[in-house]
């Protein structure tokens, strides 16, 4: 941090607080959607935070880092709106057409404010620590079953869980974002690692390594079975126990027979047809969804694929609905 930036910014020059704090902007933006689970959310989030942080950065005492007490004020914001019941996805439920008629679900899923990150925002992280180990540790910690499961703490355990374990902030700094007692924060450190053990147990993943043959092998063959409707082919990928899931509807598919049935009674019912675009979230390979236009004239926007792979098979399929593809870039319509 530069001192003359410092001093430029408190000064009131809105240009150099905003070159104060863009180092930090990505990663801030990553660790309000951790907690809050939705990008949306953490756009709000973020806004408050620089708005608070330029407010009141004659307070800033310089006994921690700028990224420290960005952080702080970052985690408290988003810990106000989950108090605030201010999520924007948060609501009744969505429910699917009323011309579907799904198979039973297997279970309701909890996390139905979910949105997936877009792996092109995640390339403007700039890390602190760079290296395989570090590449890896933030690849996890993005990953849809990551942040899922981080949803199912309570908001304080949440933060410090991520503080501590994701961006490795020491104890004693994460006890003063919360002004608590070193203690305090190391039990409910204690509590969400036992919660994130046991959500995490059956998502365990060894995919093929991103943009290797065996992914686009793998990723060829679901988009080929997609394309042409091919029940079979695409319930032959996936693993025995894979699932699909698809919030803000709760229902929730688990292994290739049920997954199948869903398929063949409502995404392909009616002789629908769709395209796929690729893209990535969360650190995954993901499709954008469009369906063919009943007069064949168009394909129009259907939604995001975000696809879990295990080894040489895809172990879980979740499906988000149009709100969520804005952030990727993808067009409305495509062109038959």
């Amino acid at each position: 941090m530069s001192a003359e930036l410092l001093r430029l910014a408190r000064s009131g020059q809105d240009e150099a607080f905003a070159d104060l704090v863009a180092p930090h902007r990505r990663e801030l933006h990553v660790h309000c959607y951790r907690i809050l689970g939705s990008v949306a959310d953490a756009d709000d989030a973020l806004q408050e935070t620089l708005l608070s942080a330029w407010q009141s950065l004659q307070g800033f005492e310089e006994r921690s880092s700028l990224r420290t007490w960005l952080y702080r004020i970052a985690t408290s914001r988003c810990l106000n709106m989950l108090r605030a019941g201010r999520r924007r996805g948060e609501g009744a439920p969505a429910v699917l057409p009323p011309d579907a008629q799904p198979p039973r679900p297997t279970r309701l899923n909890e996390v139905t404010w979910l949105d997936p990150y877009p792996d092109l925002l995640l390339d403007e992280l700039i890390d602190p620590a760079p290296g395989p180990e570090a590449q890896l540790v933030a690849k996890e910690s993005i990953s849809l079953a990551f942040v899922t499961a981080l949803q199912l703490l309570p908001p304080r355990q949440r933060a410090v869980l991520i503080l501590r374990d994701v961006l490795d902030f020491p104890a004693r700094e994460v006890a003063a974002m919360f002004d608590a007692t070193q203690e305090s924060v190391t039990s409910a450190l204690k509590r969400a690692r036992a919660t994130m053990s046991r959500a995490m147990a059956t998502a365990s993943t060894t995919p093929p390594a991103v943009d290797s043959a065996a992914e686009q092998e793998l990723l060829n063959q679901l988009v080929a079975a997609f394309e042409t409707a091919d029940v079979q082919r695409l319930v032959s990928l996936m693993t025995d126990d894979a699932w699909l899931r698809m919030p803000p509807v709760p229902l929730e598919y688990q292994g290739p027979e049920l997954i199948g049935e869903f398929f063949a009674t409502v995404a392909f019912r009616d002789g629908r047809r769709y395209r796929l675009v690729p893209s990535r979230a969360n650190g995954q390979p993901a499709f954008g969804i469009y369906l063919r236009d009943l007069h064949g004239e168009f394909w129009r926007a259907f939604g995001l694929l975000v696809i879990t792979t295990r080894g040489d098979r895809v172990s879980a399929i979740t499906r988000f609905d149009n709100a969520v593809i804005g952030p990727f870039g993808f067009p409305r319509t495509l062109a038959d």
